[in-house]
């Protein structure tokens, strides 16, 4: 019987962080094509309050944002903060993480 209720606590405190997770924003960008250009968006998105992560794919123009559960960024919020960064926002995709 302890055996289960302890194997039932560490899967609980496993799985946790899978359950916090937030959502990932998928962004294709025009213009980024060196690092540079990628640093520098980088640096403005990751200022934003919220995101944890931004991830950059220069050869897809790709920008990948994973942000804290609960936080919620519109399409006119990122067109914004990509264009603020110098770029232009193509499209973008949203999916939970």
């Amino acid at each position: 019987m302890r055996k289960t209720i302890l194997l039932m606590i560490m899967t609980l405190l496993w799985s946790a962080p899978l359950l916090a997770a937030g959502t990932q924003y998928k962004l294709r960008v025009d213009g980024l094509s060196c690092p540079f250009c990628a640093y520098g968006i980088e640096k403005m998105l990751i200022r934003t309050e919220g995101v944890e992560s931004v991830t950059v794919d220069l050869e897809k123009g790709l920008l990948i944002v994973k942000v804290e559960e609960g936080v919620t960024l519109t399409e006119a919020r990122l067109k914004q903060l990509v264009h603020d960064a110098g770029f232009t926002l193509r499209s973008m995709s949203e999916q939970p993480l």
